[in-house]
């Protein structure tokens, strides 16, 4: 869905929330999402998107709050959820000792599919992946980035109308992974269906998704197209570095009418003409006795929103939630 047409909804959230103990992974959280949709849940590692992503899919049960899935209520009706929606999980699920047929063979049973129509669909996603050549090739021999395009061809398989894509090209190289995005791309232009996905590469949301919601600690501090998320900080970016406290120096930033926010490295100031804001910013330095080690300047991403809204960066988040992730993995994530 590129445009701004009106769809039906696929997936309706509102107020969900999930408890570990004392710890709210997600904390009562809502949106839609319409139906051809590629939406995007973008945050660092333990900022609570898989949990969500689990409770939509049927896998945890929320502690409150309530959503839909195809029309279906993912407590109440989970056997008719699970029927409309296909999901990548994060870590692999395919069977290396069985070939890409077999796999997707084996998936299709699952789902009651009948000889012929499994047959024809094996043919028709192993097209659509760009592995119809090795449909008889055991799955061990697979490269990373085959075998994942293996597991969204099975997520598609059963012709569900949700996709959720959980991290679909974590740990993929660049090359690799700009592949991966192609075939979801493809994906979603041939088949009848709504994509979810998670991530925390900002060029994956980007390039993917018609709207992205920002998930930090567990809340959605922001929700839109890309397009609008970037036009919060506008077009372009200024980092600073300075010596010493920047205290003083946000203040007179601010009192300039300037739109700063402070970082881990330093600042960030956002506008529109940032060229023609660089001599403003190094002539209030100088005349306030404020030393500038580095300046850089460019065009605003969704990270910047992210900087913009939390004063941290996407990939700082990534390694220090490692051990908020696995925490909770341990209690059920």
């Amino acid at each position: 869905m590129r445009g701004e047409e009106l769809q039906p909804v696929a997936i309706r959230v509102e107020n969900l929330s999930k408890d570990f103990g004392s710890l709210r992974a997600v904390n009562s959280v809502s949106f839609e999402v319409v139906s051809g949709e590629v939406f995007g849940l973008l945050g660092p590692n333990g900022a609570g998107k898989t949990t969500l992503i689990k409770m939509l899919c049927t896998l945890l049960k929320p502690t409150s709050g309530k959503a839909e899935i195809a029309g279906f209520d993912i407590v109440k009706n989970p056997s008719e959820v699970r029927k409309n929606i296909g999901i990548v999980f994060q870590e692999p699920t395919l069977d290396v000792e069985l070939t890409a047929k077999e796999n997707l063979d084996f998936h299709g049973r699952l789902y009651g599919m009948d000889g012929k129509k499994r047959n024809e669909r094996i043919k028709e996603v192993l097209k659509l992946v760009g592995l119809e050549d090795r449909a008889d090739e055991l799955v061990k021999k697979f490269s990373g980035g085959m075998q994942r395009r293996l597991e969204i061809a099975r997520g598609f398989m059963h012709f569900p109308k949700v996709l959720f894509l959980d991290e679909p090209t974590l740990g993929l190289d660049v090359q690799t992974r700009r592949k991966i995005w192609e075939y979801i791309d493809k994906v979603r232009k041939e088949e009848d269906i709504t994509i979810i996905l998670t991530t925390h590469y900002i060029e994956e949301a980007e390039n993917l998704c018609d709207r992205v919601a920002i998930i930090d600690h567990g809340n959605i501090i922001a929700l839109d197209t890309v397009e609008r998320l970037k036009n919060r900080v506008g077009e372009d970016s200024i980092e600073i570095v300075t010596e010493g406290d920047v205290s003083d120096f946000i203040e007179l930033m601010k009192s300039a009418n300037l739109r700063v926010v402070r970082t881990e490295e330093g600042l960030m100031v956002s506008a529109g003409e940032a060229e023609r804001l660089i001599p403003q910013i190094f002539s209030l330095a100088n005349k306030n006795g404020i030393v500038i080690k580095s300046v850089s300047l460019k065009k605003s991403s969704l990270e910047d929103v992210f900087i913009l809204l939390t004063g941290r960066k996407i990939r700082e988040e990534s390694s220090s939630g490692a051990l908020h992730v696995m925490r909770a993995r341990r209690m059920g994530r």
